[in-house]
């Protein structure tokens, strides 16, 4: 089929990659603009761009989609008979819903309606949920509110962190696409309206990462370091200075810290690692990053930073 792709970051990447190598006429990539990045503020293409450079595929990079006259005249032109949309990062006017002739089709990182909008893997680790997946849907005028086509499951690992998840299902993502576009030539894609209990999944914030010991759980706190992994890190404050915490690991009280606030270093030892007092557990900390540092086992760090213990934080 005529396909248009829209999408962005390295979850839609792969399934541009799976389309294209299942033989499907690709008329056009549709990605973000390149943005500046790092410390000399480069223009970095998006991996969507990258890929459909390297094949030289036609790409449009338009600001905004919404009253943009030219690029749905453009898209008009094209003529797709579907438009695939993969983590676009845009909302689709009407006008464009309506282009092609089997409609657009979104791959949705969960099984919908729960966790509709965008951060529906993250969300799934943070809340500790055992298991998530994709949705393929045709999309509407709505936030994720369209007809389902295919879903697939996944169990998530008791550390998986979000960037492993997020890696697995994009893998998942694009086989279920060439499925669904596969049903769709054939006239046999099912068709299946979302139930109206729906859940959301919004944008993270920085505010949400930092620990907050006196009330979270230990489970919390895990599920908030491992959903925040690759993302922006979960914080805490150590000796006044700010320090992300990569990966974690549970350990139960024992009596000796049973009255122990909510928050103190029970353990900081070069040797025997790093311990804090949680709510209902011990968090143990696996891997971390000093303010201005370089991720490090925890051990590596307390061998170049004196940690005292008993410090309530």
């Amino acid at each position: 089929m005529r396909i248009l792709f829209m999408g962005t970051p390295d979850f839609a990447k792969k399934s541009l990659e799976a389309i294209y190598e299942a033989k499907h006429e690709i008329i056009g990539v549709v990605t973000n603009p390149d943005r500046p990045k790092g410390r000399g503020m480069k223009m970095i293409p998006s991996p969507v761009k990258e890929y459909a450079v390297s094949k030289n595929l036609n790409i449009y990079q338009p600001e905004k989609v919404k009253n943009n006259d030219e690029f749905i005249q453009t898209i008009k032109d094209l003529n797709p008979e579907v438009i695939c949309v993969v983590a676009y990062g845009k909302i689709l006017p009407k006008e464009i819903l309506e282009i092609p002739k089997y409609g657009c089709i979104n791959v949705h990182g969960s099984l919908l309606p729960k966790y509709r909008g965008s951060a529906p893997i993250q969300w799934a680790v943070l809340n500790g949920d055992k298991v998530t997946g994709v949705t393929t849907m045709y999309m509407a005028e709505g936030m994720d509110t369209g007809d389902m086509i295919l879903k697939q499951e996944t169990e998530i690992g008791e550390n998986e962190t979000t960037g492993e998840l997020w890696e697995r299902l994009s893998k998942i993502g694009a086989d279920l696409l060439v499925k669904t576009l596969e049903l769709i030539r054939e006239n046999k894609a099912p068709r299946e309206k979302q139930p109206n209990d729906f859940s959301i999944a919004p944008m993270l914030n920085k505010q949400m990462a930092k620990i907050d010991w006196e009330n979270q759980t230990a489970e919390q706190i895990k599920n908030l370091v491992r959903g925040l992994n690759p993302i922006m890190g979960a914080y805490t404050f150590i000796d006044n200075k700010k320090v992300k915490f990569w990966k974690v690991e549970l350990k139960p009280i024992t009596d000796e810290y049973k009255d122990t606030k909510n928050g103190t270093i029970v353990l900081a030892d070069s040797k025997k690692g790093l311990e804090i007092k949680a709510k209902d557990g011990i968090i143990r900390v696996i891997e971390l990053q000093g303010e201005n540092g370089k991720k490090m086992l925890a051990e590596d760090y307390l061998r170049g930073n004196k940690i005292v213990q008993f410090t309530v934080l």
